[in-house]
């Protein structure tokens, strides 16, 4: 039986993060990030059809802000297939497909800048990121964060 450590807390101010555990490497691995929890449950979702898909085992952990500190939450549970309604947003999260779609190039830079080795971001950054999801298009977006993660990679 496989021993699987802890999922350790992600670093920087809290905000909503997935994780998945690579065996293979035996580590833990930033897959999602985003200021609102709804992004971060359809990445987890997708991710985790895909990992499946190909046959492996899949185990997440879902960080999140509670009270201003981190607070790991249980990871949701998969879905019997067919039908699932989107689920209500919260106050303050995205309702539409536009605004998905900025959370989600949002989330791309951000999880880029994560592994660049930039976690703790000033109102300055944000807002810089900020203007590069309103300004970009998703391939854009996905091509700087690949850019911060090829800087950020072994040396």
């Amino acid at each position: 039986m496989e021993s699987r450590p802890e999922s350790p807390q992600p670093q920087g101010a809290p905000r909503w993060v997935a994780m998945f555990y690579r065996p293979a490497a035996g580590s833990w691995r930033t897959a999602a990030q985003s200021p609102h929890r709804s992004p971060v449950l359809y990445a987890l979702g997708e991710m985790t059809r895909a990992v499946r898909a190909r046959g492996d085992e899949v185990t997440v952990a879902l960080w999140g802000p509670k009270d201003g500190a981190w607070h790991r939450y249980d990871a949701p549970q998969p879905q019997p297939p067919g039908h699932r309604p989107d689920p209500e947003p919260s106050p303050g999260e995205p309702a539409t497909l536009a605004e998905r779609m900025t959370g989600r190039r949002h989330q791309v830079l951000m999880a880029g800048l994560t592994n660049a080795g930039l976690y703790d971001l000033s109102p300055e950054d944000d807002t810089t990121v900020q203007t590069l999801v309103e300004r970009l298009d998703e391939a854009a977006v996905r091509r700087v964060a690949h850019w911060l993660t090829t800087a950020g990679g072994p040396r």
